[in-house]
Parts: structure tokens; C-alpha cells; sequence
């Protein structure tokens, strides 16, 4: 039965009604008052954020959701309420929701109910808690809370219910596979098979068999009927990873895959309808490659229909100690109650980590080999870390703020060989070329 509040009771008759209908939505909802104070809750969101001890009817919002003493927008983040009241239309934001569990992603919808004059009467807001990713430390494949994951998380949900290809953009070990997952988890497609098709380690010769599959004696060694990757992933959804490096010549097919949904397998005439969503990824710049030929336009148009940027880990460093504790407790057996001292953390945050969390991996797993007390300390950090504490320079790039002169000023002076030397690397030449073009621009250390 919906839960009501009091104030309830005097709501005009469309917003009765609505509240009776909640009822039969299996996902959580509410209805709110223009003064953000929940009116009426359906039993689907009492199971999920009600407790006996935590009553929500006749409290705030954002008091019950984040613990906030006033609306979200007031207190730096995106308040759906605020922006349908000034659009009078629906808006939905990604947020992360206190719970009875803890601290959740969770996408929110709301949607303005107006009168038969058109003001704003109330709010119904329904929330879906994300299962594939959690903002706290822990065994979930997708972890963090930085803004800008938030921004590719949020992005995820919100193409995942349709049909549309996504193609995943980011540096080599920012998660791209885990993220793929999460569009599949989230999709109508969650229950179908998730099939990865490594594009970089498949030989051109292979690739077309591999895919779509051959018929018995298409090419010496086909000995019998085989299947390919895009029929195992017959309703689910099949990932390209590292959909630059497919052969120009095969790339047709893939178009042909997307636009019209049929493939042929090798050595057969017959067309076959193919009931895949297609993700893809790449670390390269697809975009640039289309342009010089190196990749087909009208295919890189085909599969950036939905583009999602992840970002690189220096760009979401408030995530640095949720994913590192997070690696620690995905150890071995047993790894329960392993901790990283405030030293080591620091060094962790303040690297720019060029190989992403899958360098942190191997840094975590390196650390806790090396650690015996349980706690992972700064001996126990390679040394490219232990160089690039707070305030240190790496790869020409300074941890200030690029306003901060005199800090950056300190810093270059403080290891000027260093500093050219990784200016060099950066630039793609030598540091005896490097110092000549300094000379060269009359440019002194």
C-alpha cells in the first residue's frame, strides 16, 4: 500500500490518482510538494530506502537522499527539481543516494504534475539504483564517485535501454570492457550472452571466421561448420574491443553488420540475420583516422552514434583511494583488513598513473607482495612513485595548478634535469635536440 503523509490528504484529485498508481510500479517512486517534502512513497521505494528507523513521509528530499540541510543545487550539485521547475518539463541526473546500505548510485527521474492551469502541483520522482557500480570501496567491477565518472556513468544509463551502437573512448586501461559490461547489465539485453571480440588479436586471415563464422571447406582447414562470435552473441550484446585495428578491407562488413542487422558466414551465400547491440572501444583517435583514410567514415559515423568519454585516472584522482582499497580487497583470500598509510596515498594521488587503474593494479598487487604488516606503506611503492610525491614534477607536468607560477617555478628548479628530460620524451626527440631548440628560442632554464 502507498505510504502518505498527512499533507496528502488535500492534493488535488490528479495527484491522488497518481498515487494510487505508484503502487504498481515495481520501481521506487515518490511524490514530492514544490517545498521538496515527500507526500507519498510506493511500497517498492519503502523496500529499497525505507527503514523503521529511517521514516521518510513529511522530510526533505535531499535531506532523506543526501543528508543535506538544503537542496541539492545549494549544495554544488545538479537538482532535478530545480531545473524541471524552470523547463516544466522532466529532468533526470545521476546522484548518489544515501541508503540503508550505504552511499548508491542512483538515476534519478522527475517529472512536473500540473494542474488543469498548468502550475506545478507536485513531483513524481523515480529512482533506479545502479547495480554495476558502486561509489564505495568494495568488490564491484565499476568503482567510483569523482565527477567526471560520474558523467561516463551517468552516460551509460542513459543509452543502455535503447538499440543505438555505443562506442567507448578513453586512454588503454581506463575500464573500458567493465563499462561495456555496464551497458550490457543495464540494457533489455541483461539476461542475453556478452561476447568480446579482441579486434587486436585476431590475424586479418582469421578475422572475417572469427565473426561471422565459415562453412565446411571455405578455406583449407575448415573441416567442418562453424559458428561465429555475432551468432554466440544472438540476442545479448557483442564488444569490439579495440575497433581500430580492424583491416580496412573487413570493415565493410562490419557497416553491413550495423546498418542492416545481416552477415554471411565465410564460403556462404546465404544471408543471415544477426540480433547483436554492438559496443565498441578504442584508446586510438578514430575520429582522426577516419579523416586520413585509415578508417572508414561512414563506419566511425555508424559507431559513434553514441560516443562516451572515460576518463583517464589522473582526471578523477578523488577516486585514486576507493579504487586502490577496492584492487586491495580483490586480492587473495584472505586480503580483508589490508590498509594504505596516509604517505603511500598521497603518493598514489598525486601520479599520473600513464597506464590508468590498470598500472594501479599492478601496483597494488606489487605492494601488497612486498608488505607484510598488512599495511601498504611507501617502501612498498615502485620508485617512479616515490618521485612523484606532492609537489614533484613528472613527465613536465607539474601537481599545482597551472595559476600557481611561483609553486611552478619552485618545482622546475627543483629537478631541472629531470624536467628536460621528460620534456624530450613527451615531445618525441632527444634531450641534446630539446636543449639546441631551447637555445635555439633563446629560452634558459
Amino acid at each position: 500500500m502507498v505510504k502518505k503523509a498527512d499533507a496528502a490528504g488535500s492534493l488535488v484529485p490528479q495527484v491522488q490518482s497518481l498515487v494510487s498508481f505508484l503502487e504498481h510500479d515495481t520501481v521506487p517512486a515518490i511524490v514530492l510538494d514544490p517545498d521538496y517534502t515527500i507526500l507519498a512513497g510506493n511500497s517498492a521505494y519503502q523496500r529499497q530506502f525505507g527503514t523503521r528507523s529511517r521514516p521518510f513521509l513529511g522530510e526533505k528530499c535531499f535531506r532523506i537522499s543526501h543528508g543535506y540541510e538544503v537542496p541539492c543545487d545549494r549544495a554544488g550539485e545538479h537538482c532535478p527539481m530545480k531545473h524541471a521547475k524552470e523547463m516544466r518539463a522532466a529532468d533526470r541526473v545521476l546522484h548518489i543516494h544515501h541508503t540503508p546500505r550505504g552511499p548508491e548510485h542512483v538515476d534519478v527521474e522527475l517529472r512536473p504534475i500540473l494542474d488543469d492551469q498548468g502550475r506545478i502541483v507536485a513531483y513524481v520522482e523515480r529512482l533506479t539504483t545502479l547495480r554495476h557500480a558502486s561509489p564505495r570501496a568494495g568488490r564491484a567491477q565499476l568503482v567510483g564517485r569523482s565527477a567526471a565518472f560520474n558523467k561516463a556513468l551517468a552516460a551509460v544509463q542513459r543509452v543502455a535501454p535503447s538499440r543505438l551502437p555505443v562506442l567507448l573512448l578513453g586512454e588503454s586501461g581506463t575500464g573500458k570492457e567493465l563499462f561495456a559490461h555496464a551497458v550490457h547489465d543495464a540494457s533489455p539485453r541483461a539476461s542475453g550472452p556478452f561476447v568480446t571480440v579482441d579486434c587486436s588479436g585476431l590475424p586479418d586471415t582469421l578475422f572475417e571466421s572469427e565473426l561471422f563464422g565459415h562453412e565446411k571447406g571455405a578455406f583449407t582447414g575448415a573441416h567442418a561448420r562453424k559458428a561465429g562470435l555475432v551468432e554466440t552473441a544472438h540476442g545479448g550484446t557483442l564488444f569490439l574491443d579495440e575497433i581500430g585495428d580492424v583491416p580496412l578491407a573487413l570493415q565493410a562488413k562490419l557497416l553491413r553488420l550495423l546498418e542492416s542487422g545481416t552477415f554471411r558466414r565465410v564460403g556462404s551465400v546465404e544471408t543471415r540475420q544477426a540480433d547483436v547491440r554492438v559496443v565498441a572501444a578504442t584508446h586510438l583517435p578514430l575520429q582522426a583516422m577516419a579523416r586520413d583514410g585509415r578508417f572508414r567514415q561512414d563506419l566511425y559515423y555508424r559507431l559513434s552514434a553514441f560516443p562516451v568519454l572515460l576518463p583517464a585516472l589522473r582526471e578523477r584522482r578523488d577516486d585514486i583511494a576507493l579504487l586502490a582499497e577496492s584492487l586491495l580487497v580483490h586480492g587473495e583470500a584472505g586480503a580483508a583488513g589490508w590498509s594504505i598509510d596516509p604517505p603511500a596515498l598521497q603518493r598514489l594521488v598525486a601520479y599520473d598513473w600513464p597506464g590508468n587503474i590498470r598500472e594501479l593494479r599492478n601496483v597494488v598487487e606489487r605492494a601488497r607482495v612486498l608488505a607484510d604488516g598488512r599495511v601498504v606503506r611507501e617502501e612498498h611503492l615502485p620508485d617512479e612513485l616515490l618521485r612523484t610525491g606532492p609537489g614533484a614534477v613528472r613527465d613536465g607536468l607539474g601537481a599545482v595548478p597551472p595559476e600557481d607560477d611561483e609553486a611552478l617555478l619552485r618545482m622546475l628548479a627543483a629537478d631541472r634535469a629531470v624536467t628536460r628530460e621528460a620534456l624530450a620524451e613527451t615531445l618525441g626527440i632527444s634531450a641534446r635536440t630539446l636543449y639546441r631548440r631551447l637555445r635555439k628560442a633563446s629560452i634558459s632554464d
